[in-house]
């Protein structure tokens, strides 16, 4: 690709063109300029839809956005409130679990911002705790969750990695398993860092009442199930992914709408169109990624990349210190779909040559993007949490920044010490 062509595609960037449409561009013109049909794009768009499990996305999408739609979030702040108020830091404990259980069944770290976000950081004002506590905490832990199943980013690492031809398979179920242990250990520096920071305050801590507990079981009956009847049929080997996927769907749709009735059947083709804009942005976008990759390998740059990166480092020390500062980098820049689509065709084969296991890889990738949300100084969350609680974006900055040094200990935990991630699956 010449000189005119890269800074054509980079202008096209900067002007803030859809994402699908700079990638498309530079796929048709690298197959052009070394004579490929451009018909190979239509081929790999064709493909992706060969992959049974992309049919998972769409669905969990729209269990997510039903989800969204309803008081689900409420009970589910109530029930956490009722196991866990009476702790020291109770409070930050609840928000970080609830936000982390939202934020995998919606798939959305924004929205998690907006719904659960809205309610705690009242709650944490009322119960003692500071502002910009409160603001830090609730940025932060909007992000927590998409290294548990069944996290749409983790789902499509999965789809990406499956479409490329390696040496190691991967099992979507695996990569399930292996983002558990270091997600609870994200949640649990971040507790200890909330009971540390605030010890000596005075706070208003809920004490445990078996009423209340019943109570929010009672009012979260019908939901609580959900968790255990997708993971518990996969794991059982009882159904696959696509069709727990299918389940999770058929079963929140069944429980907003007809249980709780908080969903009127009116609205389900607004839900379904929001769900499916989402997941058709995500799918073209890798179809053309994958396309693009088929360019940068025809034109051998992974395995010049690689060559160059071999010269310079020569362990894989370094190799995954240097892979976090990228993986931050873009974190801040790129939605977290789209840097899965474009980043790991090209540094899987780099994580190989170095022994990192793909499933490993993914969940240090994830870890990154999840801290990525909220890093100055274009963080998505930011922005989000300045717009949704009107505060400047500078004070957002400040808050959030203790959480953001928990949470960057925890990804370099997380880099090194790869048992975190694959005890469970070797």
């Amino acid at each position: 690709m010449n000189l005119a062509a890269m800074i054509g595609i980079m202008m096209l960037a900067m002007m803030r063109a859809p994402i699908f449409i700079v990638i498309a561009t530079a796929a048709l013109y690298g197959f052009y300029q070394q004579e490929i049909h451009l018909s190979v794009v239509a081929v790999e768009i064709y493909r992706i839809t060969e992959t049974p499990v992309l049919l998972a996305l769409p669905l969990f999408s729209f269990a997510g956005y039903l989800l969204a739609a309803t008081r689900a979030s409420e009970r589910l702040l109530r029930l956490s409130r009722a196991l866990l108020g009476w702790l020291p830091a109770g409070l930050p404990v609840i928000a970080f679990f609830t936000c982390a259980l939202f934020t995998a069944l919606t798939g959305a770290s924004g929205v998690t911002i907006v719904a659960i976000g809205a309610l705690l950081y009242p709650a944490l004002l009322q119960s003692g705790y500071e502002q910009r506590f409160s603001l830090g905490l609730v940025t932060a832990s909007g992000s927590l969750g998409l290294l548990l199943a069944p996290s749409m980013p983790l789902i499509l690492y999965g789809v990406v990695v499956q479409q490329m031809d390696l040496p190691i398979s991967l099992d979507l179920s695996d990569l399930f398993l292996a983002g558990l242990a270091p997600a609870l250990l994200m949640i649990l520096l971040l507790s200890l860092w909330s009971a540390w920071s605030t010890r000596g305050q005075p706070r208003l801590i809920t004490p445990f009442s078996t009423m209340e507990l019943k109570a929010a079981l009672w009012e979260a009956r019908a939901e609580l199930p959900l968790p255990l009847v997708v993971l518990g049929g996969i794991y059982s080997g009882l159904i696959s992914i696509s069709e727990a996927a299918a389940v999770a769907a058929l079963y929140v749709l069944v429980v907003e709408v007809f249980f709780y009735r908080e969903l009127p059947l009116r609205t389900l083709p607004k839900v379904l169109i929001q769900s499916s804009i989402l997941v058709g942005e995500i799918i073209l976008i890798l179809a053309l990624s994958l396309a693009f990759s088929n360019v940068l390998i025809d034109a051998e740059i992974p395995i010049k990349t690689f060559e160059l990166i071999r010269s310079q480092v020569d362990n894989q020390i370094t190799f995954l210190l240097l892979l976090n500062g990228l993986l931050l980098l873009l974190g801040a820049f790129l939605d977290i779909f789209s840097a899965i689509v474009i980043m790991v065709p090209l540094l899987l084969p780099l994580a190989l040559a170095y022994d990192i296991h793909p499933i490993h890889l993914g969940i240090i990738f994830l870890a990154n993007m999840q801290l990525g949300y909220f890093t100055p100084p274009v963080g998505i969350n930011l922005f989000i949490a300045s717009a949704r609680f009107k505060q400047p974006i500078t004070t957002l900055y400040r808050a959030s920044l203790p959480f953001f040094i928990v949470l960057l200990i925890s990804v370099l935990i997380i880099t090194y010490i790869p048992a975190l991630s694959m005890t469970w699956i070797e």
